[in-house]
């Protein structure tokens, strides 16, 4: 009897950060469909069926931080200041994915968010050189970037990455103008077809010098509808020890004090609402720094990093809606996240969150970077959530868009279009 093709994910990390969570949930999903998924991560947190750790010892754990530490001090040289340090990766150091059992039984390798000193740029060049269909589940801009997960408004990489606006010394034959190099070499002929969780990211990848030539394809990102849903928020609130008659107001993220996230701009917007009334407060959960919310002028519920999924989802439940105020962001899980749990989103319009905020039907799209249009799309939540069925919307328009049996067919059906 034929075996069953077998599907390998690749991620540096399996619930760390929000591509790592994208990651592990398809995997998730394609298994509940009745695909062969596996996945191989560098480092694994919790054991899990169909995940595998390249770091399986205690001396290759070692390895990890070795490597991790490597890739660091190669761009320390070259970076322009701290706040750029982890938004910038030359792939220097990796592993010898090739050789892994589970790469060589692969029928098709679908590649996640693999930096940090997982797959190197030479690694990648094996890996492709194997000739097995890749499949590059795009979390962010690095696959076609001189090295940026995110280009913060630079469109060098329309032509080829130069005068990088991360490095201390940018110049015509900069960093990232080797890396785009390298990179050129193995894409040119590559066995790989691109998929972007968000129609914004999917047009950039059609223009990207480096991968323009390359077929690319918009699959959202899964979500069990089973553990995010909507619940009582009375009820939650009075176990989560939440006020119980103020309107709650969410902001989250895996940093929360990330520039890109945008938090100046919530900030701003929740001190404008409070010079005019008293009605909200807010909650947050993920890493911060202690004093980081001393300035907001609403009282604030400090929930901490999160890590169990039912206290996540607990919490967006309890809100009354979720604020995204991020500078760049592809498809972020926290919109999903809420509107899975029937909470309304306010976000910026920019990225791929316009494509998930529907306006004035499950939530409210700002002008991007107006912590006055952010306040006023606040308060427009707010007080028509019940009137305008703003959590019933939110809630369907995942089952209908990210739910896991949806996105597990759309990828199966690529993958089998490939084998």
């Amino acid at each position: 009897m034929a075996r069953s093709r077998m599907i390998l994910h690749l991620s540096t990390f399996q619930w760390e950060g929000g591509a790592a969570v994208a990651a592990s949930r398809l995997n998730q999903a394609l298994r509940k469909h009745g695909v062969d998924s596996q996945m191989l991560v560098y480092r694994a947190q919790r054991t899990e069926s169909g995940v595998t750790a390249f770091a399986d010892s205690s001396w290759k754990e070692k390895l990890f931080w070795a490597r991790f530490s490597a890739e660091r001090l190669r761009f320390l040289p070259h970076e322009k200041d701290k706040s750029v340090r982890f938004a910038f990766s030359p792939a220097a150091v990796g592993v010898p994915i090739e050789r892994h059992p589970l790469v060589q039984r692969a029928d098709v390798i679908n590649l996640h968010w693999i930096n940090f000193g997982f797959i190197s740029l030479t690694g990648l060049e094996r890996l492709f050189a194997l000739g097995k269909p890749v499949v590059w589940t795009m979390h962010d801009m690095w696959a076609f970037t001189g090295g940026c997960h995110y280009s913060r408004g630079c469109e060098q990489f329309h032509g080829h990455c130069q005068f990088c606006p991360y490095l201390k010394n940018p110049g015509a034959y900069d960093l990232s103008f080797e890396i785009f190099e390298k990179k050129k070499q193995f894409l040119t002929h590559a066995p790989l077809t691109f998929v972007s969780p968000s129609r914004w990211l999917c047009q950039l990848i059609q223009k990207a010098a480096l991968t323009r030539h390359l077929p690319a394809h918009t699959i959202p990102n899964p979500i069990d509808t089973t553990i995010f849903c909507p619940k009582n928020k009375t009820e939650l609130r009075e176990k989560l020890g939440l006020p119980v008659d103020k309107k709650l107001v969410l902001f989250t993220g895996a940093n929360t004090q990330d520039p890109r996230k945008g938090f100046i701009y919530f900030e701003e917007a929740i001190n404008m609402l409070a010079l005019k009334d008293k009605m909200g407060e807010v909650i947050f959960f993920g890493k911060s720094q202690p004093d980081a919310y001393q300035k907001l002028q609403w009282p604030v519920h400090d929930l901490g990093k999160l890590s169990d999924i039912v206290r996540i989802a607990e919490a967006y439940a309890a809100a009354d809606v979720l604020v995204v105020s991020s500078l760049e962001d592809n498809l972020p899980n926290t919109v999903m996240e809420a509107m899975a749990c029937g909470t309304p989103v306010v976000g910026f319009e920019n990225g791929g969150i316009p494509e998930m905020i529907d306006h004035l039907t499950n939530g409210y799209v700002v002008d991007y970077q107006s912590a006055e249009s952010l306040a006023v799309g606040i308060k427009w939540v707010l007080e028509n959530s019940a009137t305008e069925k703003l959590s019933e919307n939110a809630r369907q328009k995942v089952l209908e868009t990210y739910a896991e049996e949806v996105i597990a067919q759309k990828y199966e059906d690529l993958y089998q279009s490939l084998t």
